[in-house]
């Protein structure tokens, strides 16, 4: 196994699923009679957090939210392929990772959906292991699944080990699990916000990997 290792969020680190989370919040709206008086920047400064999480802060009641997250779903899944891209220089910041570091992705997204879309971008070949909502208890902030990824890996938390996101969730998590947190500005996360919780901060994936590679 390589010495080196790098853990990708997916949202905003290395795809742009902004369209079809969007349309499945307000899908989920319009199915369910409830009346957002948001704005889509409402919606897009929650991705990160998982979906009963965002619903709850965007005001759905607590007993409501479990079929607000089952709409979103059964919609996420009939357009997620459709409405989803690749970031641009995600493939090749894939590619040159995968030349000396082992991979694997921390997301908050169902793992199923995440390793669909992986592999309609043809990248799923490079991760050895895809860690999702369901695969844990506590989502990010929480470093569990950061843990459970190196579990996989059978591999101990070091600062050989970068968790690279894209907002504040991603950077935290690295941070109480022992390794380091590498920010990108691709996503939803503000340069003054990441700042606050490490110093590797770089324009997008390709950027950050560039840089791992001659650490």
């Amino acid at each position: 196994m390589n010495k080196k290792v790098i853990l990708f969020d997916l949202d905003g680190t290395l795809i742009d699923s902004t369209e079809a989370i969007l349309g499945c919040f307000y899908h989920s709206f319009k199915e369910l009679g409830f009346d957002f008086k948001g704005s889509d920047e409402d919606i897009k400064k929650e991705i990160g957090y998982p979906l009963d999480v965002m619903y709850a802060t965007l005001g759905i009641p607590k007993d409501d939210i479990t079929m607000f997250v089952d709409s979103y779903k059964k919609e996420y899944q009939k357009v997620s392929k459709a409405k989803t891209i690749l970031l641009e220089n995600a493939l090749e910041s894939v590619k040159l990772a995968s030349t000396f570091a082992t991979l694997g992705v921390v997301t908050t997204k169902t793992t199923t959906y995440s390793i669909e879309l992986l592999e309609s971008f043809g990248i799923m070949k490079y991760f050895d292991t895809i860690i999702g909502r369901q695969e844990v208890i506590n989502p990010k902030p929480h470093p569990e699944p950061i843990f459970k990824a190196l579990k996989n890996l059978n591999i101990e938390p070091s600062k050989d080990i970068y968790m690279i996101g894209d907002t504040k969730l991603d950077l935290i998590a690295g941070n109480s699990a022992g390794v380091s947190s590498v920010a990108v500005l691709c996503g939803y996360g503000t340069k003054d916000e990441l700042s606050q919780y490490t110093n590797n901060i770089f324009d997008n994936s390709l950027d950050a990997v560039k840089c791992l590679k001659i650490l």
